[in-house]
């Protein structure tokens, strides 16, 4: 394992300096927890460009409150975690009364919509205990159904404002010609390669926006590469289009051929089998690439869960291979050794939320600005170097924005 150099000069002198300046327990205490972080007042984003200038301030819609429904393309965690921060984005912005979420996810479908429902408090905005709508358990075979019935109903009784669609299905699926309601699309790992929207800075249609973070998942594996040095990357994912798209194949393939690294590939099902099914299948992959790899990159898909991570690390971290999570920070503190640390996803709860906001301000979604970069913050499990035998540099400790003690939860089994 080499020293980086990518990543130090990632971290920015303010960044540097920053943190530098803070006492080493503030350095090394664990951050709260994702379901609980504060939210962020301040831009953390960079302009990537400028698309007209719109207003955020709460209103209503000619004297009655906006209503917004939800799409959600599958039950999957990260989902829950993304819409409560946008909500809290709402807050700061003064659109809903403050509140304290629950702080774990609600295991029923459609949970926490209906708290949701019941509890938030706002003279600006409702949503609507029935206006959630879910294509299944990522069963394909439901989709049609359920995306027939919510365009019967944004056509038909119109009581729908906005719609927040999550997940590259939910897009997907209303991203078409067949409604002209507003809609942002949330939690896509790729919406232009998922054909969700046109390009990078056009959605194709007036009433559609999708934050699209360029090359995020080829920054994540440069960096990985730059700190680790591996030959021999593993990857798994499901070799379907949305598969290959969730796991940021594409990406990971040019930076592999620009660097000259190899990938060794496991294939694991998540679309249309079981729960249990999803997770033992990529337990097992990554059984199977732990005596093979020098590096893993834990991809998203559905059997990458909290309570699967510790059957995942476990053969990984026996083979002391250093991985690195797609998804970010909340499997880092689970286990995984690093990752790009998002501040419980609080930065990017807020872009939603301002441009929800501009919709209802009069702004048309395909006029707003779509691209969006994450703040480069890093995420660190000290437990787990520990445990590889990975013993980190001091700029890596000095860029790393988020440090974890010990693993939470389960450790794994070693």
């Amino acid at each position: 394992m080499r020293a980086p150099t990518r990543l130090a000069r990632l971290a920015g002198a303010g960044l540097l300096l920053g943190l530098l300046a803070l006492p080493a327990q503030a350095q090394t205490a664990p951050p709260v927890p994702q379901q609980e972080a504060a939210p962020q007042q301040e831009a953390a984003q960079v302009p990537l460009g400028d698309k007209g200038s719109y207003a955020t301030a709460p209103r209503l819609k000619d004297g009655r409150k906006w209503r917004i429904g939800y799409l959600e393309g599958g039950q999957y965690p990260d989902y829950e975690v993304i819409l409560k921060t946008t909500l809290r984005g709402l807050i700061n912005l003064g659109w809903i009364e403050p509140i304290q979420f629950p702080a774990e996810n609600n295991p029923e479908p459609g949970g926490f919509w209906r708290w949701l429902s019941a509890n938030a408090k706002s003279d600006y905005l409702e949503f609507p205990a029935d206006a959630y709508y879910a294509a299944g358990n990522f069963d394909a075979a439901k989709r049609p159904e359920t995306k027939g019935a919510l365009l019967e109903r944004l056509n038909g009784a119109g009581d729908i404002d906005l719609m927040i669609a999550m997940g590259t299905w939910a897009g997907q699926d209303l991203a078409n010609d067949a409604h002209r309601v507003p809609t942002v699309v949330a939690s896509t790992s790729n919406p232009v390669g998922s054909k969700i929207v046109r390009s990078a800075t056009d959605s194709g249609f007036d009433h559609l926006h999708a934050k699209v973070e360029p090359d995020r998942y080829a920054r994540q594996v440069e960096i990985f590469h730059d700190v680790i040095g591996f030959q021999r990357l593993g990857l798994v994912y499901e070799d379907t289009p949305e598969g290959r798209t969730f796991a940021g194949v594409e990406e990971v393939e040019r930076v592999a051929a620009q660097n000259g690294f190899e990938i060794v590939r496991c294939l694991a099902p998540f679309s249309g089998v079981a729960q249990e099914v999803a997770e033992t299948r990529v337990a097992g992959c990554y059984a199977e690439l732990a005596p093979k790899v020098d590096a893993v990159y834990v991809t998203v898909h559905r059997g990458v869960t909290v309570g699967n991570l510790p059957n995942i690390l476990a053969p990984v971290n026996r083979a002391k291979i250093p991985s690195f999570s797609m998804l970010g920070s909340q499997e880092v503190q689970h286990g995984v050794l690093m990752s790009i640390s998002q501040a419980g996803y609080s930065y990017v709860g807020q872009f939603h939320a301002e441009t929800i906001a501009k919709v209802f301000n009069g702004a048309r979604p395909r006029d707003l600005e779509q691209r969006w970069l994450a703040p480069s913050k890093i995420a660190l499990n000290l437990k787990t170097a520990e445990i590889i035998g990975y013993d980190p540099p001091v700029d890596i400790l000095i860029a790393s924005d988020e440090l974890f003690e010990e693993i939470a939860g389960p450790a794994p089994k070693m």
